[in-house]
């Protein structure tokens, strides 16, 4: 299992951080430009990953203000699942953590390390950004 993290501080309260991620209707505004063909509900996301592949997600499990974990609804390239965790820091601040765990073999893991990491770090990053 491979996993690929990044987390980050966000000056707001959980609860509004964890609303928005619990929606993957917002989750578009955290994807990078290589994203396209976005369609979602409140509980699903299918996009298109531009020369790469195409991903459905759903929400699988939601823990309130702790956790959100999302797991592929089609076949995707390798198994996947995307976690979101959540730390209240007090003082309306909350740690948000992007995991991805994937099972890679030796070859997939050389391909799309890389990748997955720059996708973690922009998804934290582009939170920060969006709710401060």
């Amino acid at each position: 299992m491979t996993i690929i993290q990044n987390s980050v501080d966000i000056h707001r309260p959980i609860e509004a951080v964890y609303a928005f991620l619990a929606d993957m209707n917002n989750h578009e505004q955290l994807m990078p430009d290589n994203i396209y063909d976005w369609s979602s509900t409140e509980d699903e996301a299918r996009f298109t990953i531009k020369n790469m592949a195409k991903l459905a997600l759903k929400i699988s499990q939601r823990v309130a203000n702790k956790e959100i974990i999302c797991i592929p609804i089609e076949e995707a390239p390798f198994a996947l699942t995307l976690r979101w965790k959540l730390d209240d820091k007090g003082v309306e601040t909350t740690n948000a953590t992007f995991v991805i765990e994937a099972e890679l073999n030796m070859m997939m893991k050389m391909m799309a390390s890389s990748p997955l990491q720059k996708l973690a770090d922009h998804q934290v990053n582009t939170l920060k950004n969006i709710l401060g």
